[in-house]
């Protein structure tokens, strides 16, 4: 989760029709191109923390984020043609209109600011119409702090926020989209509200803390009552705003700490530092951030009821669930939403390994973080995987295998952030905390699933008593963990719920934002849910995962929480290929800039993967990731010498090694394109709902949050769908689309919007429920059917290729008919050598006639 940023007013787009367009050769055939411009407009900080001089007075308020084949002229007709007729025939329905419950065929994700509101997005709707998709999915829509830009510090459940246009502006949106045949989703905050400065900006804390446990809002919130204050002996929360300079000071009925305001007396609540824990469950470790109860059906019924309206008016066709595993019991949520809304529903669930969405969540999957990682693989080369950690290791004096690094990293946020956290929950479990303590380190996933008051499911009792076993082994021989275990899987119910709501956040800061940070051989698997030791993954396992996928879940590429764009990964990914070439590349730059070895090596991958990219924008990056790391600085602990540090390295690589680095990125420009077409393709055609975030059909290479929140170009992009939209309607029907020779070349972001368009203008004509098919086609490609109207085939691992001398004999066997390239519009049937397919494009997209 994480904050959005302005975006220019759209240009009107004429309506064309859409069609094929030519895109360019796999890697090999033509020389790279120069590497795209970027986006001529800063990104602004979040959280906003400047290079500081001296350690912040008063905390800020800080939000949470949280890749030669020959050409065989014509065509070729049947032989070996396998016989699919035991597959249903589908007849694809039309997309639904806005205002039915059904699945979307796509969603496009839209971060909504102050100055990006409702009528900014309603601009939009005849481009995200050409494109192709169904639904827009917007960043939360309630009332949040009026400055803020993402949306997830909600203050009050019972209005649209003002700022976007309120209600009215919504249900405007909502009419334009609908006469464009576009519905709606929206992305819902159920596990916490914000506590804003001033804090009666939140007018169910205020009565809280104005009337502790006799508030009529006092079950909203996650408070620890328990807590005697030594001087009063009455529970009192603790507030954690108190800085290094100022006093509090009473005015009137108020009292005011700099910009903070409490009610008087302060009877209910005690101002505490700002570094230590607060008197309730939060977000993580966000202080400003306070758990909402929405396990009791009043608190979930006001929370709701504007969500829930808008849905019954048919204003929302779709929810987003931000965070379910904070919540006190995921799985009662999500019935109790899915009785009340009866709409597709996804929820943001991080699944690690060979995880699997609980079967008895009743939503339609995750927002896709599980397939964003298992397409990244696919374009991943294992045999890099020795070479690559081999020379991590040189570089940054970092031993250790990555197990050992998250160990490592979960104990030092237990130890840091989370000390309020194991208090309550120890005070509930009883034993010993030490035990209690390594056995949240050991946990390996999110959270295991146990109910109280029902048999633990298998599964989970494994989980735990896994984890209890890692956990011995840290401890003096005779720790009670099977006690411990027993009693965080069977025991009170506030023992077993408060357990699980404590291994996410734990989860979350020792991996997302602390080992991620720490062990990146190649930083294109550093993702959220993802496992940076794993390299690659074969396609028989691709296709397995395929197999199982629902068609309700949602699949991504690129999101406002993840690590880098999609288009950074595919460079990343190169990399697995070129081991020795990028350890002489980084050698060559090492040896003229150099600061800090825990943060150079990471510095030079991303600036390469991001390249072009100016001093400021990378600077943020790298301050922000020095920060996350928390080997020399961290947001608690800045320290001005070492950031003034990363600023001179900053100006220094760009400087001196710009121009080498900007060669590197055009040299293994044909391979990164390759991967970036294969994997767009890929998640478009794979079974789910894909979804994309603003701005990446076409070329976007950004960094972690707030870099992929900069402003989109949305008139550059409107001008290249209606230049690409003309060029085929210019062609006439019964003649092949022209080649690239005859028209020239397209760049890398027309290729991507191409791609983008046609997959999307497919999926229209696609049964979503359509089988996911593998069909054989080698070691350098993964290809699949969906049933029998759609095969989708892209190149992977293309340098490999390349060496091997393109695809020489290799073949893929098409079902039977005749099918059309969307993408050059060629005709193919029967045995086809790959050398001929993908003698144009890196990818293809096949439609039966």
């Amino acid at each position: 989760m994480s904050e959005p940023v302005t975006q220019p007013v759209p240009e009107p787009t004429p309506e064309v029709v859409p069609g094929p367009a030519p895109l360019e050769p796999a890697p090999g055939i033509v020389p790279p191109e120069s590497v795209p411009e970027p986006e001529p407009v800063p990104g602004p900080g979040m959280p906003p923390d400047p290079l500081p001089d001296t350690p912040p007075a008063v905390p800020p308020q800080v939000a949470h984020d949280e890749i030669l084949p020959e050409s065989v002229p014509g065509t070729r007709t049947g032989e070996d043609v396998p016989d699919l007729a035991e597959l249903p025939e589908e007849t694809p329905a039309p997309p639904p209109p806005p205002g039915s419950y059904g699945v979307p065929l796509s969603t496009y994700r839209l971060q909504l600011t102050p100055d990006f509101g409702f009528g900014k997005v309603a601009e939009l709707a005849p481009y995200l119409r050409d494109l192709g998709v169904s639904h827009v999915y917007l960043s939360p829509i309630l009332q949040a702090v009026p400055e803020s830009r993402h949306g997830y510090d909600v203050t009050d459940h019972s209005r649209v926020r003002e700022e976007f246009g309120g209600v009215e502006g919504l249900r405007e949106l909502s009419a334009t989209l609908a006469q464009h045949g576009i519905g709606i989703v929206v992305d819902i905050v159920p596990n916490h509200m914000t506590i804003p400065v001033p804090e009666s900006g939140n007018a169910q804390l205020w009565s809280v803390l104005k009337d502790g446990p006799e508030s009529p809002y006092a079950s909203w919130f996650d408070i620890d009552w328990s807590v005697e204050d030594g001087e009063s002996g009455g529970g009192r929360v603790n507030m954690p705003v108190l800085g290094d300079s100022g006093e509090a000071v009473a005015d009137g009925d108020v009292l005011r700490y700099h910009d903070h305001e409490f009610p008087l007396p302060d009877t209910h609540y005690r101002l505490v530092d700002w570094r230590r824990g607060p008197g309730y469950r939060r977000f993580f470790d966000v202080s400003s951030l306070i758990g909402v109860r929405v396990e009791d059906p009043g608190v979930f019924d006001a929370t709701h009821a504007v969500i829930l309206s808008l849905v019954e008016e048919g204003v929302i066709q779709g929810l987003r669930v931000d965070h379910p595993d904070g919540l006190a019991e995921p799985r009662g949520y999500l019935a109790r939403l899915r009785e009340r809304s009866g709409v597709w529903t996804v929820a943001e669930k991080i699944l690690v390994g060979s995880e699997r969405l609980p079967a008895d969540w009743e939503c339609d999957g995750t927002t896709g973080y599980d397939t964003l990682n298992r397409i990244t693989g696919l374009f991943v080369d294992p045999a890099g995987k020795e070479p690559l950690v081999e020379l991590f290791a040189q570089q940054t004096g970092v031993r250790d295998d990555y197990a050992a690094v998250v160990r490592e990293s979960k104990a030092e946020v237990l130890d840091l952030f989370f000390g309020a956290e194991i208090d309550r929950l120890h005070a509930v479990v009883g034993s010993d905390r030490r035990t209690l303590v390594e056995l949240l380190a050991a946990m390996p996933v999110y959270r295991a699933y146990a109910v109280p008051g029902e048999p633990v499911p298998e599964l989970s009792t494994r989980i735990v008593e896994e984890a209890g076993r890692v956990a011995a082994g840290r401890l003096p021989e005779g720790a009670p963990v099977a006690e411990v275990v027993e009693r965080v899987l069977n025991g009170p119910a506030e023992a077993v719920t408060r357990f699980q709501q404590t291994c996410g956040p734990v989860m979350a800061k020792g991996v997302e934002d602390t080992a991620l940070y720490r062990w990146y051989p190649l930083s294109c698997l550093n993702e959220v849910g993802g496992e940076p030791d794993r390299f690659g993954g074969s396609v028989e396992e691709f296709h397995a995962f395929c197999r199982e996928m629902s068609p309700g879940t949602m699949t991504t590429l690129s999101t406002h929480d993840t690590k880098r764009s999609e288009d950074v990964r595919a460079r990343l990914a190169v990399l697995s290929e070129l081991p020795g070439e990028w350890a002489a590349a980084v050698g060559e730059w090492s040896s003229k800039v150099s600061f800090d070895p825990a943060l150079d090596y990471l510095a030079w991958q991303n600036l390469m993967a991001s390249w072009p990219i100016g001093p400021d924008r990378f600077f943020d990056y790298l301050f922000k990731a020095a920060r996350e790391a928390k080997t020399s600085i961290s947001w608690a602990t800045p320290d001005p010498a070492y950031e003034r540090g990363i600023r001179d390295f900053v100006s220094r690589a760009v400087e001196e090694c710009g121009a080498s680095v900007a060669e590197f990125a055009a040299r293994i420009e044909p391979y990164a394109r390759s991967n970036s077409l294969g994997q767009k393709l890929v998640q478009l055609m794979l079974p789910g709902v894909p979804d994309l975030y603003w701005g990446n059909e076409i070329t976007d290479f950004s960094l972690v949050d707030p870099d992929n929140r900069r402003p989109v170009d949305f008139p550059l992009r409107r001008r290249m769908l209606s230049s690409a939209q003309a060029h085929a309607s210019q062609a006439h029907p019964d003649e092949e689309h022209p080649s690239p020779a005859a028209t020239g070349s397209l760049s890398w972001d027309e290729a991507k919007l191409a791609v983008t368009a046609r997959a999307l203008d497919l999926r229209r004509r696609l049964d979503p429920e359509a089988p996911y098919v593998p069909v054989e086609a080698g070691e350098h490609a993964v290809a699949f059917a969906r049933g029998e109207r759609a095969v989708t085939v892209a190149t992977r691992l293309p340098v490999g290729l390349e060496r091997r001398g393109g695809w020489k004999s290799d073949t893929l066997i098409l079902p039977r008919g005749t099918w059309r390239d969307l993408l050059s519009g060629t005709e193919h049937t029967g045995r086809i050598p790959l050398a001929h397919l993908l003698a144009v494009h890196p990818v293809a997209l096949l439609e039966r006639d």
